[in-house]
Order: C-alpha cells, then structure tokens, then sequence
C-alpha cells in the first residue's frame, strides 16, 4: 500500500496550469550501459496529469546479441530468443509515449538507449520532453539518504517486488511519482522538465554473442570493452565558478556512489567536451560528489585545494549549458 505523504491539491484551481497533461513512467532494462547496448526489455506506465495510472505495458526485447549481465536483470539468452526484435514493438512503443513527458528515475539514461533504439530502426520517438525523478526530489528536498530508486520507493513506503525488473521497476516509480508529483503542484514548483533530442544519424558496430558457460552463458566482468579515457582536445580554461557555465576543457572528477552509473556519467561528460580526471589536482576544476562531507582522498585534496564542489543533480543540470573554448 502507498504511503502517500504529499500534500493534498484540493481543488482544480490550484493544480499549476504549466504542468503538462500526461506522462509515461518508463524503465528499460538493457545488455549494458555503452552506446552499443541494447534494451532487452521495457514498461510503461502511463499516468495523467496529476500523476492516476491509466494502464500499464511491458515487453521483452530481443537485443541480437549477448543479454549482458544477467546476474542483474535475469534475462538470458534463451529467455530473448523468441522476444520481438525492436522494430516491431517500436510503434507500440511510440503509442504509449505519444504525447507524454517522460519520466525516470535517472532519465538522461532511458532516453538515450531509447532514442538509441529509434535511430537505429530508422525511426523517431514521439516525446519532446522527459523528467528526471532524481532532479524532482532533489527540488523537493526529500530527506534520502542517496538517490536510488529503492530510498525514493521507502521514503513513499512503496514495497518493490522485483528489483531490475522493467514492470516492477516502472510500477515503483509511478507510484513514487504520484505523490512526488502532488507535492511539487502544492508547493507550487517548477518541474525540472528537460528537451528530447531524437537522433538524426547513426552508426553501430555490431557486438558477436559470447559463449563462456557462466551466469547462463556469460561470464560477470566478459560484456564490457576495456575503457580508455579519450584525450581531451581544449586547453583547461580553470575553476569552475558557482552560478557560471561550464567550459569545455574544464577537468572534472567523481567521488563515491552516484545513483547514474559512473561511466554513463564519464561520457556524458566527455561528449560536452570536458575532461575527465581520475584524481584531484590543483588544476581540477570541479569535483562532483554526492557525499562532500565524506573522508574519500579526492574530497579531502578537494577541500585542501579550494576545488569546487556540486553534487550529481546539480552537474547534470550544468551539462545542459556547456561554453565551447575560446578559440
């Protein structure tokens, strides 16, 4: 049962006229984290405006190549075989996020490996915006210990049933939505609402099936490439500043857990055109961490250095603006 601890809207009058008219609560479930990753399964739920479950849509997805790490999600190869490839579940697919916001919990990621997916089907995903249930708790000042979908599921008391499990997992955080959703139109709050870019071209080299006898079929550690970091081609412009853009060629590094998945975060950066340090210098311009008070290495360099702070919320926000380098 939902323990909904928002704050009732008691009349029509008082629900934000901004606020869009429909969202598609989404999870997807893929082979990976990389560019070259597939969804191997994905669900919908699809809510009104203020946040009421109309219905609820699950499929599995047969990625044509290994399923990845399937000590996590459960999904092997046998399981996938006689799943629809993505091309033909992409309109049905399409007809549920038609017209919605998209929301999930770490958004950036489910967007790309959807609009990912599109492309490669020579197709476009009919959704303009999505929102980041990691952003709107943060506008909210939800007292969470960290930003996983389980501590949004306890703050709300939402029991989650099969965790990595696209329909549990989009059933949790529709259910942690609505009550999120009620509380920002009480207090009047700007949902944190960012633009969806659909890809116009792509280009994808194809991953082979693997064959080691483990975790049904696939070794743990076997389905991701050994990463180098690129070199990055701007000068280091210096220091982030509070309130300022960042500037490509900035060096950023990470510290300790963050709820996206470090190497997601990594070429996120990395596609703005800032460079990602491994470890803290005088020359590092921002350190991003959502425990700056902890006693890691690169948070305690940090504070000897005077290097500027922000959590991941806040660094993803200033992703959205990065200054080129002065030329």
């Amino acid at each position: 049962m939902l323990e909904d601890r928002a704050p009732a809207v008691s009349s029509a009058t008082q629900w934000p006229t901004a606020y869009p008219q429909g969202y598609a609560v989404v999870d997807v479930e893929t082979t990976g984290l990389a560019r070259h990753d597939r969804i191997i399964s994905a669900a919908v739920y699809r809510l009104d405006a203020r946040g009421e479950v109309e219905d609820h849509w699950y499929t599995l997805v047969n990625p044509e190549r290994d399923p990845g790490p399937v000590w996590i999600h459960g999904l092997t190869s046998e399981v996938l075989e006689g799943a629809p490839l993505f091309a033909d579940i992409a309109e049905e697919f399409a007809a549920r996020l038609d017209g919605r916001v998209l929301v999930a919990h770490n958004a950036v990621f489910d967007w790309q490996m959807i609009a990912r997916e599109y492309a490669r089907a020579e197709r476009q995903a009919p959704v303009r915006q999505r929102l980041c249930t990691i952003a709107l708790s943060k506008e909210l000042g939800l007292p969470l210990p960290n930003h996983k979908l389980e501590s949004l599921a306890a703050h709300f008391g939402v029991v989650q049933q099969r965790a990595h499990h696209a329909l549990d997992d989009a059933r949790v955080l529709a259910e942690a939505f609505r009550p999120s959703l009620r509380a920002a139109a009480a207090g009047g709050v700007r949902l944190p609402l960012l633009e969806c870019r659909s890809l116009t071209e792509w280009s994808d080299a194809p991953v082979p099936r693997q064959s080691s006898p483990s975790y049904g079929g696939y070794r743990a550690g076997s389905w991701r490439p050994s990463r180098k970091k690129p070199v990055c081609p701007y000068p280091n412009p210096g220091r982030y500043e509070d309130g300022k853009p960042l500037k490509q060629g900035m060096r950023v590094a990470f510290s300790g857990d963050t709820s996206t998945e470090r190497e997601l975060l990594e070429d996120r950066a990395t596609e703005c055109g800032l460079h990602v340090a491994s470890s803290i210098s005088r020359l590092t311009s921002l350190l991003v961490t959502n425990d700056p008070d902890s006693g890691t290495s690169k948070v305690v360099k940090a504070r000897q250095f005077g290097t500027p702070v922000v959590d991941e919320a806040a660094f993803g926000q200033l992703l959205r603006d990065v200054e080129p380098a002065d030329e």
